[in-house]
């Protein structure tokens, strides 16, 4: 069988995120494949930032986003998956909210489950942009400890 592999259109040190290198066969298809900066730079910037967002993910999260075309489709697929669309994000904040507002100290609940309780709720809150004063923070905390 005959290989042609000195005839390809790219080098032995061609990346996918730039254009092929011109060896003086199909020109045709070389002057289509030509990049401006800017598009090579998009690329690069592109496969850099796949490369981040794909070493951090489990087996399950990278197999979800593998066939993403750029690193906005894949930051949308896990934002959805996660985090739910922008409707699902303002149900959750009402329901925060209201958590948050309807705050109390439970019975049998030692001091620290009530600060983790409520770390969670706020850090939750904060997550989705809402703003609290540390001394509100701290008045809401200490007005429903238990005394006991």
């Amino acid at each position: 069988m005959f290989f042609m592999a000195d005839k390809l259109p790219f080098g032995d040190d061609a990346f996918i995120n730039r254009p092929p290198l011109f060896c003086g066969v199909n020109y045709q298809f070389w002057k289509k494949s030509q990049w401006t900066e800017h598009e090579s730079k998009k690329a690069q910037y592109d496969c850099i930032a796949k490369n981040i967002i794909t070493s951090a993910l489990s087996f399950d999260e990278f197999f979800r986003v593998s066939q993403c075309e750029s690193i906005k489709e894949m930051w949308d697929t896990l934002e959805v998956t996660h985090e739910g669309t922008n409707n699902v994000k303002k149900a959750r904040k009402h329901v925060f909210i209201q958590e948050y507002e309807m705050f109390r100290m439970q019975k049998e609940e030692t001091i620290a489950e009530v600060q983790n309780r409520f770390t969670h709720i706020v850090n939750y809150l904060m997550s989705l942009r809402k703003i609290f004063e540390k001394e509100e923070l701290n008045i809401k905390i200490l007005k429903f400890l238990d005394r006991s």
